[in-house]
């Protein structure tokens, strides 16, 4: 079952609708939930009947279908919710973005996920602009896939944590380079640095993926698309820490609210083929190979390219596609 989000005037929400498995109709579904967060939040009254939607549109036999326009018709596929919990799960990304602000690896760096609280009361929707009021500021993308749960209760086990995962969704992890040394210094962690992100149009059950979810991971690569040509494939599968790991650490003193989403980190592999999910990295491998960086951070009308597909190529999440604006 795949889930959206379109825009809608009177909430700030949006308004739920059920996908095709090609993203190409949907039909309306706020009869049953108004939005995402709250069908979340009743996942276990609401999720049969989404569900049962999704056959019907799928057999050509729903109420009022409707193709798709194009693809700013559609919000991020949660446009607000209660917390977002970034984790930073592949080991080689850690590595790379250390060496490049010349810090030390954490001792835990095998055994303890890294965390951080990112925004949550605002998500760009996969098309708006990343505003950019300073260069300087060193903008970047972060590629990323994240999980929704439903409500998490404190103190669960990672084997736990993975029966609340109800979606599947993609992230831009947009960052402010230029500001987070700066923050980290001061010994409170992100918060400038770390503005309002983008979430992929769709989100997606896990029975979606099938064989490409195993062990608490997604099981394919991430395209990412600078300026429109190839930086990145990195393969998810290579998450150190699975989702289960990610929520259960995010739980430890806390419950999780029923909509919460759980990042997985910028998506690297060490394969230097499979390039790179952010820019930070790629300037990092530059001053290791070269001696010199010379890619720059994100300027005005530089443009990212986020998505998914399957092994017949077909997208999974819709994709996210933003170019860099001046902000006013």
């Amino acid at each position: 079952m795949k889930l959206a989000t379109l825009k809608s005037k009177r909430s700030l929400d949006g308004e739920l609708v059920v996908i095709s498995k090609d993203l190409k109709s949907f039909v309306r579904a706020t009869s049953i939930a108004p939005n995402l967060r709250e069908a979340v939040e009743r996942w276990s009254e609401t999720e049969p009947q989404l569900k049962k939607l999704s056959e019907e549109l799928a057999a050509g036999k729903a109420t009022g279908i409707e193709k798709v326009p194009d693809e700013n018709i559609f919000h991020s596929v949660l446009p607000r919710t209660w917390l977002f919990a970034d984790g930073s799960a592949f080991i080689h990304h850690i590595k790379l973005v250390r060496k490049a602000r010349n810090a030390d690896l954490p001792e835990t760096l095998l055994t303890v996920p890294l965390m951080y609280q990112a925004e949550s009361g605002r998500f760009l929707t996969p098309t708006d602009p990343i505003p950019q009021r300073d260069f300087a500021h060193g903008t970047d993308f972060e590629a990323e896939v994240g999980v929704i749960t439903d409500h998490v209760p404190m103190g669960v086990t990672p084997e736990q944590a993975l029966q609340h995962i109800k979606l599947l969704v993609l992230i831009n992890d947009v960052s402010l380079r230029g500001l987070i040394p700066g923050e980290l210094a001061q010994g409170f962690g992100f918060f400038q640095s770390k503005p309002n992100k983008a979430l992929s149009p769709a989100a997606l059950t896990i029975d979606e993926l099938g064989e490409h979810w195993q062990n608490g991971r997604v099981q394919l690569p991430l395209d990412v698309r600078y300026n429109g040509e190839f930086f990145g494939k990195a393969n998810a599968k290579e998450m150190h820490f699975h989702f289960g790991d990610l929520i259960a650490h995010a739980a430890k003193t806390r419950d999780l609210a029923a909509g919460s989403l759980i990042g997985s980190g910028t998506v690297a592999n060490e394969d230097p083929t499979a390039g790179s999910s952010c820019l930070a990295e790629k300037r990092t491998l530059e001053q290791i190979n070269n001696g010199k960086i010379t890619t720059p951070f994100m300027k005005v009308n530089d443009t990212i390219e986020i998505e998914m597909r399957n092994t017949k190529g077909e997208s999974l999440f819709g994709r996210i596609f933003q170019k860099v604006q001046a902000a006013e």
